[in-house]
């Protein structure tokens, strides 16, 4: 009966010492990385800029966070969101925002057609808020890796004003790009509209 007794307790601490061994590590997936080829050396004046490659930056979902201030968009305060882009075909994408701010939930909805020769993108944005527009952008790079996209929209009217938005986009890295963003009303002088980063999900 003791040796019974002995053997259900080793059994016990078998199975509960079992129970609390960790879970295997899973293996990662692949991450994303820079557009700038690695070199093996410091780069030169006369090294090629990547031509950006759409594909490979932007489709997946990013977060981003807003403050932004008063203006015929709306009205001044914090927005938080989620911007998830997918490829269309070989030159066109969309891009569905879901967003949250000072006056409630909104949507923006974007397609975008990238012309990899001429390094241009063109966009129609449509937002739940009660406007639309279209907007094109140039696309420069640099050596080290980090491209700007300048995005200029024709005039639009939102709440009875003529709107005119310029957003200055910079990939910082494979996992987070900046909008430096400004708004003209009624033909006046373009103003600060806010500096949101957006951050992919996952990482």
């Amino acid at each position: 009966m003791k040796g019974l007794f002995v053997a259900a307790a080793c059994l016990l601490v078998s199975v509960s010492g079992a129970a609390q061994q960790p879970p295997a590590p899973q293996t990662p997936g692949p991450l994303p990385k820079g557009q700038m080829p690695v070199l093996g050396r410091p780069t030169e004046s006369t090294d090629k800029v990547p031509v950006f490659s759409f594909d490979d930056y932007f489709p997946g979902a990013w977060d981003f966070e807003w403050n932004v201030p008063e203006s015929p968009i709306g009205p001044a305060g914090p927005i938080n969101g989620t911007t998830v882009y997918r490829k269309i075909d070989a030159t066109t994408y969309e891009a569905d925002t879901k967003a949250e701010g000072p006056s409630g939930p909104f949507t923006v909805k974007e397609r975008l057609v990238y012309d990899m020769n001429a390094k241009t993108i063109t966009k129609q944005v449509t937002d739940s808020r009660g406007f639309s527009y279209a907007s094109k952008a140039t696309v420069a790079g640099d050596l080290g890796g980090i491209y700007n996209i300048l995005f200029e929209s024709e005039p639009f009217v939102a709440q009875g004003k003529k709107v005119q938005l310029k957003e200055s986009l910079r990939t910082m890295s494979p996992f987070n790009y900046r909008v430096s963003t400004m708004v003209s009303v009624d033909g006046g002088p373009f103003t600060n509209f806010g500096t949101p980063w957006w951050r992919k999900q996952g990482q």
